[in-house]
């Protein structure tokens, strides 16, 4: 651990690698056929620290002293005990929170902003490009990249990009260049030359979009920010200082993150998930996602691709489906088609829960938690606010008393426009249909069962 004179706490010197402690293989990832047709995917290379993140088995990993040093200035962030919800609420559950938007991108996702930056900078790459839902990531990289001497372009989805015109200010407060997704023109083009098919947006797009504007200029690779195993490894920084701010004679029995595609929940759960594995703990690790894009509780364990390429490695995670589209809604970063391989194998194998809330649930929950404690989540967010008070009831009603530990992953104050919605009585739940889904998951690619294990 590092420490920092000026902080009362210490910030680890190292990620924590569940690798390390997974009793099981996790599935090979594939190279799909149409990479063999595409010899330029092959210009995108992971700098080799990254890839070797991904594949260790080593359980600590040092983290880099430059990315130390950017973490210092804003790390350890605060864990505080919810004390005024938990009166409102009336529980005799004790609920924690680990809070992280408190820095320049607003959000945890900046632990492996910097990570990434750093290393692709090390590597010689002169530009990142990336695609984003609410903008949380494309923020993050934007001042990563800007730390290490990076120019950076955000590919934002553009009903994300139309609602939260702050998010693009801030961005280019850090010099990135940021486009909607998908981009019109090219939308435009595909309706003027014939039957071109207008793609309505998600996050696998502005990620295809952004992997093509790689291919197409040298010095460029494309970074994303939560499934891969390096994203959340960088991310678990937020669950070590966790562990250590709560001390021995307060670990949670319950361990709540939010999920899109696995930062934010790996990131405050993969330590404890760790201690249940090696039988130090019984800790109860709970995946929250959004209702209208409910991957783990509705999704499938398949192989699938990771954007909407066809060029990008398949691997073998629950997913709708690349090409599933959330419609209207306000759940931003949550709105990732598929979940981490890490995270889709250990809820496979019985590992970790899964739950998936309303969006007027979250919002009701949002609001009482500002009310109480002072601090508006973000709609992501929200969804371990609610999940947190929905696990205290109903440990009140089984006549127990918990130690719930939730992770607040960013603030929401650039999301004041859903907020007006719910205060108005607009905001309206945005159910998905089983036909969607199977519309949707019609589309995954088809492997041979051998091959694929």
């Amino acid at each position: 651990m590092l420490t920092d004179p000026a902080n009362e706490n210490r910030v680890p010197a190292h990620w924590y690698n569940i690798l390390a402690d997974l009793p099981f293989e996790l599935p090979p990832d594939l190279t799909p056929p149409a990479q063999r047709d595409h010899p330029r995917a092959m210009k995108l290379q992971l700098p080799l620290a990254l890839v070797r993140q991904s594949m260790t088995r080593e359980r600590l990993i040092p983290i880099p002293e430059p990315v130390l040093q950017k973490y210092l200035s804003w790390r350890p962030t605060p864990l505080r005990r919810a004390r005024a919800l938990e009166h409102q609420i009336g529980t005799r559950a004790r609920i924690y929170y680990k809070y992280e938007g408190g820095n320049a991108s607003g959000s945890h996702k900046l632990c492996t902003a910097l990570a990434q930056a750093y290393y692709y900078a090390s590597a010689g790459t002169g530009r990142l490009v990336t695609g984003t839902g609410a903008g949380q990531w494309g923020t993050a990289l934007a001042v990563a990249c800007q730390e290490f001497g990076l120019a950076c372009k955000v590919y934002m989805v553009a009903k994300s990009f139309q609602e939260k015109p702050y998010r693009k200010t801030i961005m280019r407060l850090y010099d990135a260049e940021i486009v909607p997704s998908p981009d019109p023109e090219a939308q435009r083009a595909a309706l003027s030359s014939g039957p071109g098919e207008v793609h309505p947006g998600n996050i696998a797009y502005a990620v295809t979009e952004a992997f093509s504007d790689a291919l197409a200029h040298p010095g460029t690779q494309l970074s994303v920010g939560s499934g891969e195993a390096y994203a959340i490894l960088h991310s678990t920084v937020v669950g070590l200082e966790a562990r250590e701010q709560l001390g021995p004679a307060e670990q949670p029995d319950i361990v709540i993150g939010s999920l899109g595609a696995g930062s934010n929940f790996g990131g405050i759960a993969m330590p404890f998930i760790g201690q249940k594995l090696r039988g130090e703990s019984d800790v109860r690790c709970v995946a929250v996602e959004a209702q209208s894009c409910p991957k783990l509780t509705r999704g499938q364990y398949r192989y699938d691709y990771t954007d909407g390429s066809g060029v990008s490695p398949l691997q073998k995670m629950y997913t709708l489906g690349s090409r599933f589209t959330t419609g209207g809604g306000h759940i931003g970063g949550l709105r990732y088609h598929a979940c981490s391989k890490i995270i889709s194998a250990l809820y496979h194998h019985r590992l970790v829960e899964a739950s998936a809330s309303s969006q007027s649930d979250i919002f009701a929950s949002g609001v009482l938690f500002s009310r109480t404690e002072g601090i508006l989540p973000a709609p992501e967010s929200a969804h371990a606010v609610h999940a947190a008070i929905e696990m205290a009831k109903r440990a009140d009603e089984e006549g127990t008393a918990p130690v719930i530990l939730f992770c607040l992953s960013g603030h929401g104050l650039f999301d004041l426009a859903s907020y007006e919605e719910y205060l108005n009585g607009t905001l309206e739940d945005v159910p998905v249909s089983d036909e969607e889904i199977r519309r949707s998951l019609a589309h995954l690619p088809e492997l041979d069962v051998k091959a694929a294990g």
